[in-house]
């Protein structure tokens, strides 16, 4: 590095897109998602479960919940009071902050589940991850960004160990994440669930930990 008497010379200033890129954790979190993606690549590439849809199940109900669990600590921030001084608002950033790592995960979790796109392929991937940001949106207004991730995991979790049940399997609205890819009426909870969370969180913005002075 360049000194002149004595003193570094500064290098370029950082983008405003960088700035908030590095305060949201968003590099990290963008490793998450990869990682996620590939673990589900290899998983679905297994041949038990690419020649039986039906061995896809736990994939299409683990991959969203890493996803946007990610997702959800992306959206805390240090800077809460700071934020909330600024000239411009921060819903149109914040909501393309979400709207930008939810398409990516949803297009590489899609893409890491190989073979017939119908029943619990792609489909499915895409909608079970559209309802897990939704839920964990809403939670990271509701309650906080760092355990926004506990509401859709005990959702996900719950209804995945009551799949075995007829009544719940069945019931569209209530184990809309277990149900086929073309099923419309899951695909409207799904769907229902991701814009309302991200209204909200565009809205609102993440809780803060402490008391709002």
């Amino acid at each position: 590095m360049q000194r002149i008497r004595g003193n570094a010379v500064p290098g370029p200033a950082p983008t405003p897109l960088a700035l908030y890129a590095r305060s949201r954790g968003i590099p990290a979190t963008l490793a998450a998602l990869v990682c996620a993606a590939l673990l589900t690549l290899w998983v679905a590439s297994r041949p038990d479960t690419y020649l039986d849809p039906y061995r896809r199940v736990p994939l299409i109900s683990l991959a969203p919940l890493l996803t946007s669990s990610a997702i959800g600590v992306s959206l805390h921030t240090y800077t809460r009071d700071l934020d909330e001084t600024a000239v411009r608002p921060w819903w149109p950033r914040r909501l393309a902050h979400l709207l930008v790592l939810t398409a990516l995960a949803a297009a590489l979790l899609a893409l890491a589940v190989p073979g017939h796109s119908q029943e619990f392929g792609a489909a499915a991937m895409i909608r079970n991850t559209l309802g897990a940001v939704g839920i964990t949106a809403a939670a990271a207004v509701l309650i906080d960004a760092r355990l926004s991730w506990m509401p859709p995991t005990l959702y996900f979790g719950a209804v995945y160990l009551s799949a075995s049940s007829p009544r719940v399997s069945n019931a569209t609205v209530l184990a809309w994440s277990m149900q086929p890819g073309p099923q419309r009426g899951a695909w409207v909870v799904g769907l229902a669930l991701f814009v309302i969370g991200t209204a909200l969180y565009a809205a609102r913005g993440a809780r803060p930990e402490g008391p709002r002075a």
